[in-house]
């Protein structure tokens, strides 16, 4: 489990402008802010495939619900949940960007915690 998540400074202010803008929950505001304090910032070539993070297809274990879900996660303006593509900012992003394959998340989702797992990640382009 990583201690600190990775991010694009693009990504960092991003997530920052989502929490003053009151976007998500109470519970979701307080672990993100804690997330940015200790957060690595790098450049986008510098970000390990590995990572979650925009234009990355996703797959994620919930122990939670038990079931697993692959996400392609692209720009706020790209997104098409249709498409199985989801806004870098959606619920699901917010809880897993940053962090790598194999880490396990426990994360305060609007319908309560749920402990999810990165299984995969995958560079895509939109």
């Amino acid at each position: 489990m990583s201690n600190h998540i990775i991010v694009t400074t693009g990504i960092y202010d991003a997530i920052k402008d989502t929490l003053r803008r009151k976007k998500v929950s109470m519970p979701e505001e307080k672990r993100l802010a804690e997330e940015l304090r200790k957060a690595k910032q790098v450049l986008r070539r510098e970000l390990p495939a590995d990572v979650v993070t925009v234009n990355r297809k996703v797959t994620i274990k919930d122990h939670t619900q038990n079931f697993e879900h692959e996400y392609i996660f692209v720009a706020s303006s790209k997104a098409k949940p249709v498409k199985n593509k989801y806004s870098i900012l959606s619920d699901i992003a917010l809880a897993t960007v940053g962090y790598r394959v194999g880490d396990i998340i426990d994360w305060p989702f609007k319908d309560g915690e749920r402990k999810i797992e990165i299984l995969k990640v995958e560079s895509c382009h939109g």
